[in-house]
């Protein structure tokens, strides 16, 4: 493993950790530009078709309900080079496939090390940071994520010239970007948290604290470890996952991820060139109306990350709410009413108040919610809730879209993100600049705060 100067050490770690949410921006958006050649080259039914589409998202639904497992048996850093390998053998495996179940299948591995990916990297680097930047490092796995999705859309415009095998070789791109980044995780620190908890190797975690915080001194070290150990000795004494204790961090999670999908996001992002060809775009200028899609999201992500340490987590979900339910109620209108010519401004609209709102969020407040001993699991379900309903969604989309207008489909979207709104009102605490350990104490006592 490479040597660095102590400063660079936390940032290193979080960066590369994060690559993986590039792995996975790639991967789950690089479909919608393969997706009309692939049900032409194998006549794909309805279902057939949509059952090809979502079966990355499937995937994803398994890794994220096992992916606990080797992020807590492995630890955090073996678990990003094997998402990493996964990512490698189905991009290589979708590109060569010669006939539909193949693809499905590779696919399917490639969902996997998107579900994992989503335990193991925002874990890993919520692990790492001080509470004073958690939320900008751990928004890194989401601005990469927004980043592989821009990167998608644009290698697809680029390779869409190919001609009928384009496809392939936009699938099979994202072996490079894989194999760079199961490299760089050889040079990664275990999180010391993970030490303590899963090792009780304190002594250890207290040389990676160390590393990890260059300006702390001794003693701030030592009531660091103090802090996660005491944690853990408290921890021990509960009941499982499911119980009444855990009930608050386990709803939060549970609705957050369940929220994020209802918004339609993925239905968007996977069948943006078939949305922009409802209002009478030809194919080439839909992919590249899909480039715009990834640029705005890429800048109102930065813009979400160099404000959740500022404003906090509540008020960037706040003003996201606000923003989906304009533009989704504008998007239904404009179906309704003939009005299409702004719908390509709505959904550029609706997709910055993702990218500043849910987006920038999601994964930063899963992964600060649950208590030490239960983080894995924590994280595992909020992941798993997010990706089946991704999954879901994105399976009866296009069953949907022969059913109901798209006025109505936008506007049940746009219902659904009101109702948001006041769940963010009425229940979500804000975690902004708290330790991991107070924030259990937050969560179980939240009148003493």
């Amino acid at each position: 493993m490479f040597k660095m100067n102590n400063k660079y050490v936390l940032y290193f770690s979080a960066l590369v950790a994060s690559v993986s949410g590039f792995l996975f921006g790639f991967d789950t958006v690089v479909i919608s530009g393969a997706e009309q050649n692939i049900q032409k080259l194998w006549a794909l039914d309805p279902f057939m078709h949509g059952l090809t589409i979502s079966m990355a998202l499937w995937g994803t639904v398994l890794g994220a309900f096992v992916g606990r497992l080797p992020t807590e048996f492995w630890g955090r850093k073996k678990t990003l080079i094997f998402v990493g390998i996964l990512y490698f053998i189905s991009a290589i495996g979708s590109a060569l496939a010669t006939q539909i179940y193949a693809l499905i299948i590779f696919r399917f591995i490639g969902g996997l090390g998107i579900g994992i990916s989503t335990i193991a990297a925002p874990l890993y680097i919520s692990e790492i940071a001080p509470p004073e930047n958690r939320g900008k490092l751990a928004g890194m796995f989401q601005f990469n994520i927004v980043f592989g999705i821009l990167t998608a859309y644009v290698s697809n415009a680029l390779l869409s010239h190919l001609g009928a095998d384009s496809w392939r070789f936009m699938l099979g791109v994202q072996a490079i970007p894989s194999l760079i980044f199961i490299l760089l995780c050889t040079g990664l620190n275990e999180s010391p948290r993970w030490l303590i908890i899963h090792k009780k190797n304190a002594t250890k975690a207290s040389e990676l604290f160390t590393k990890l915080n260059p300006g702390a001194t001794n003693e701030e070290i030592t009531q660091l470890v103090d802090s996660v150990s005491s944690s853990v000795n408290r921890e021990e004494k509960k009941k499982p996952f499911f119980t009444k204790s855990l009930s608050r961090p386990i709803l939060l999670a549970f609705f957050i991820a369940f929220f994020n999908q209802l918004s339609g996001i993925n239905a968007i992002l996977y069948f943006a060139p078939r949305i922009f060809e409802l209002t009478g775009l030809g194919q080439q200028a839909s992919l590249l109306q899909s480039v715009g899609i990834g640029c705005v999201n890429l800048v109102f992500t930065l813009i979400g990350l160099r404000l959740i340490d500022k404003v906090g987590r509540r008020t960037l979900l706040y003003w996201g709410s606000f923003g989906y339910i304009i533009s989704l109620g504008l998007c239904s209108w404009a179906f309704a009413t003939g009005n299409v010519s702004i719908v390509t401004y709505c959904i550029f609209a609706f997709i910055a108040a993702h990218a500043i709102g849910q987006g920038a969020v999601i994964w930063v407040f899963i992964s600060e919610i649950f208590p030490n001993q239960h983080r894995d699991a924590g994280q595992s379900l909020g992941s798993f809730t997010h990706w089946f309903f991704a999954a879901l969604l994105t399976l009866v989309f296009p069953k949907m879209v022969n059913i109901f207008s798209p006025s109505v489909l936008f506007g049940t979207f746009c219902a659904l993100m009101v109702i948001q709104l006041f769940w963010i009102k009425l229940w979500v605490p804000e975690t902004k600049g708290i330790s991991l350990e107070l924030m259990e104490s937050k969560l179980a006592y939240p009148d003493k705060f």
